[in-house]
């Protein structure tokens, strides 16, 4: 008995000695351990750190001003697109707080009231592909005024390149995208208006009688399996083809044969037409 004592009280120490040294030696974060990778990247230890970040959702309001900018996870996990946004959020937070504190101050000389200006931006996923993340953006801002303004902004972040485009810089031209988009785009608009109980006067005199072109609106690219771009909307603020009180129009159009035709060459394999 007092042998098996013994044999137990060493086996005890033993563990214990094994234990203390298995604390003492400091775990390699995830970055250390991705960047300590034979043939791992530079960029290797951001990217893991990305990995556990989160979603950007930024929001103020005071007296002067309310501001609101978020973006989703897929961008929030792109270290440079990121910081992209970030910059991007700074400095449209800047020019609110200068706006209206010149307008705080002209209010207060004059002796009228002050609404606090406003800058509200949301931007999310509408396409993930293995070479694109598109984002979409709708933006209300308040300046003073009657009313509140509404508008859109688009980004595609380029993975193979590192780097952020405009949907048209996909496109052979402004011009060729129009050419493949315009008709069906005027077409979509009249019938996204008979929807609303609204009857469009295409007379040349009528100030919103006239169809846009698709190159001068906000272009969003979709995609309805994650592989190719093969979804297309166009957005149109007010006061494009009606007036303020109609609001705005977020119109879907066939990715066609001959949209897919006027794309670039480098990035023809990422797209597909509709079925």
């Amino acid at each position: 008995m007092t042998m098996l004592r013994r044999h137990r009280t060493a086996l005890l120490l033993l563990s214990s000695a094994l234990l203390a040294s298995a604390c003492s030696q400091k775990s390699p974060t995830p970055a250390e351990a991705a960047a300590a990778v034979p043939g791992a990247p530079p960029s290797a230890a951001a990217d893991v750190a990305a990995g556990g970040t989160s979603a950007s959702d930024v929001e103020e309001t005071n007296d002067l001003i309310a501001f609101a900018y978020s973006y989703p996870l897929e961008a929030a996990r792109i270290p440079e697109l990121a910081a992209l946004l970030d910059a991007a959020r700074a400095a449209q937070r800047s020019a609110l707080v200068d706006a209206a504190a010149r307008d705080k101050a002209v209010a207060d000389k004059e002796g009228f009231s002050y609404h606090a200006h406003s800058h509200l931006q949301s931007w999310k996923r509408i396409a993930d592909t293995p070479r694109f993340l598109s984002l979409s953006s709708e933006i209300a801002t308040y300046m003073g005024g009657a009313h509140g303004m509404q508008s859109f902004d688009s980004l595609l972040w380029d993975r193979s390149h590192a780097k952020r485009l405009k949907p048209l810089d996909l496109f052979k031209s402004g011009e060729a995208f129009d050419k493949a988009a315009n008709d069906d785009l005027c077409a979509a608009i009249e019938r996204a208006k008979a929807a609303r109980g609204i009857s469009w006067s295409r007379d040349p005199d009528s100030p919103f009688g006239k169809c846009p072109s698709a190159s001068t609106q906000t272009v969003w690219l979709g995609s309805s399996d994650g592989k190719y771009l093969d979804r297309l909307t166009i957005a149109i603020a007010p006061y494009e083809i009606g007036p303020y009180a109609e609001g705005s129009y977020k119109i879907n159009l066939p990715m066609s044969e001959a949209i897919v035709n006027a794309v670039k060459p480098e990035y023809a394999r990422d797209f597909r037409p509709a079925s």
